[in-house]
């Protein structure tokens, strides 16, 4: 069980309770925390005062006082109200991985919510009731109110939720599943709503693919390094050393390790002075890449387990920005850079295999070739999928557009980050694929002698093709394999 308490949510938790069903708790602290949060609000209540998306509207509506009388309807009003997303549902597990956040987040204990509102999202996870958010409407700057509206919208019993593999209505999905929708009061509809959590849900979840994509990119690139005859010179411990970038160092230990016991790259050593970028380069082009993602994760994991709301309920209630998604949405687009540019470089590699007169292969890695096209178009394809990738790795974080009156009048796009970075990971999922394919085929042609790699060939078994075949399957099966970790599960990489 993960038990949250605001303060310790990883990463690889959510990823336990979104795609392998662990169940979730709530921590006696948090239990405590949060009861004294709610004491704030109710003296709030009680006294009249005047703050914001209590006793007042929300954004520009700031000014107008909501009689004390009218303060629930309020919250369902936003609940409802906000509810306006529009375009395809979001993936289950991204909604699921959201409600997680939020839930952690509320049990900080500064948003005034009561335990019955964290409780429910909590049993709605262990139930899995998963509400169905569409996927556009945040702009990422009061958080993702759109999205999270709609999780609201099914919590009070009503809007459209999935359970046991059907779309019900919230209220009925509740029944079968033996929960009570909740009566909000005072402060929950707006803590709902207000927080980055379904941006940090995908966040999270690319952060932990890219992670599973870079060690199976390098056991591709391992893979292409013998199918290509390449020298292991430039990975030599002295080059990184004076050149000290942490991932640089530790990406060229790892293929030293993936290329231990090759006879070929042991008899490339001798004969070749050096290869081309796209082999001799990898540790400084992929190091890069696993320093951007592990500053990534940094900011994602801080982000999963901050306070994301607004009014913030310390002794008193203070109106602030937390709701705001520009750390989420920058470091997004970073990684969508930089997970583009490994692309790149794979698709180089791809392209090397298949050129005969940059492999001394068989053309396209096919005997008789002319009869038989062989491994000509998946290149395409790859070459296809990097062209996406570079149109989607334009950063939204550099556009703003105003809201509410200009009320709210910079906002991040944070959303549309997080949705496109999805994207680009399952691409390069694809161009990895590819890539043990073509490697794969060539070391037919080469030998392969490193045991690592062998491991590898082992896992992806696929014979050598003879004459043309479709292609397709043998693609999509590499990308479930990837996908399930499968091509890793006995070659051990630690980054």
């Amino acid at each position: 069980m993960i038990l949250i308490d605001g303060n310790s949510l990883k990463i690889e938790d959510v990823v336990k309770v979104v795609r392998y069903g662990e169940r979730v708790g709530i921590s006696d602290d948090s239990r405590e925390k949060i009861l004294k949060s709610r004491e704030v609000v109710e003296n709030i209540i009680r006294e009249n005062k005047v703050v914001y998306g209590i006793t007042t509207g929300l954004g520009d509506l700031v000014k107008k006082r909501i009689p004390p009388g009218d303060s629930r309807e309020l919250q369902i009003n936003l609940v409802r109200s906000h509810s306006s997303g529009v375009g395809e549902y979001m993936e289950e597990e991204v909604v699921r991985a959201a409600m997680l956040i939020r839930a952690n987040s509320l049990v900080k204990g500064f948003s005034g919510v009561r335990m019955e509102v964290v409780e429910l999202l909590v049993n709605m996870l262990n139930n899995h009731v998963t509400p169905l958010v569409p996927r556009f409407g945040s702009v990422g700057a009061s958080g993702d109110l759109a999205p999270l509206a709609h999780i609201a919208l099914v919590m009070i019993g009503e809007g459209k939720a999935l359970y046991e593999g059907k779309i019900l209505d919230g209220k009925i999905a509740f029944e079968k599943a033996g929960l009570e929708p909740i009566e909000l009061k005072e402060k929950e509809g707006l803590a709902l709503l207000n927080g980055t959590s379904l941006m940090a849900a995908y966040a999270s979840l690319a952060v932990y693919d890219s992670f599973e994509l870079m060690k199976n990119s390098l056991v591709s690139a391992a893979m292409s390094f013998e199918a290509l005859r390449a020298t292991d010179k430039a990975l030599d411990p002295k080059i990184m050393e004076v050149r000290p970038h942490p991932g640089q160092i530790r990406v060229a230990e790892i293929l030293r390790e993936l290329l231990k016991g090759s006879k070929i790259v042991e008899k490339a050593r001798k004969e070749k002075v050096q290869d081309a970028y796209t082999l001799r380069c990898i540790p400084q082009v992929y190091g890069a890449v696993l320093d951007t993602i592990n500053y990534v994760r940094s900011v994602v994991e801080r982000e999963i387990n901050s306070a994301t709301d607004n009014p913030l309920i310390f002794d008193e209630a203070i109106s602030g920005g937390n709701f705001h998604g520009e750390p989420i949405a920058l470091v997004m687009d970073f990684l969508a850079i930089a997970l583009t540019d490994l692309g790149n470089m794979i698709e180089r590699r791809i392209a090397r295999l298949v050129d005969e007169k940059l492999s001394n292969l068989p053309p396209f890695l096919i005997e008789n070739s002319g009869l038989n096209s062989g491994f000509m178009i998946p290149q395409y394809t790859a070459a296809a999928l990097c062209n996406r990738n570079k149109i989607l790795a334009y950063p939204a974080s550099v556009d703003t557009i105003p809201t509410s009156a200009n009320q709210e009048d910079h906002v991040s796009m944070g959303m549309n980050s997080a949705i496109k970075l999805r994207e680009i990971v399952e691409n390069l999922r694809y161009i990895v694929a590819i890539e043990y394919l073509c490697s794969n085929q060539a070391l037919y042609f080469t030998g392969a002698s490193a045991p690592n790699i062998l491991e590898a060939r082992k896992a992806i078994n696929i014979p050598k093709i003879e004459r043309d075949t479709s292609l397709h399957p043998l693609i999509e099966n590499l990308r479930e394999k990837i996908e399930r970790g499968e091509i890793l599960k006995n070659i051990p990489i630690t980054l």
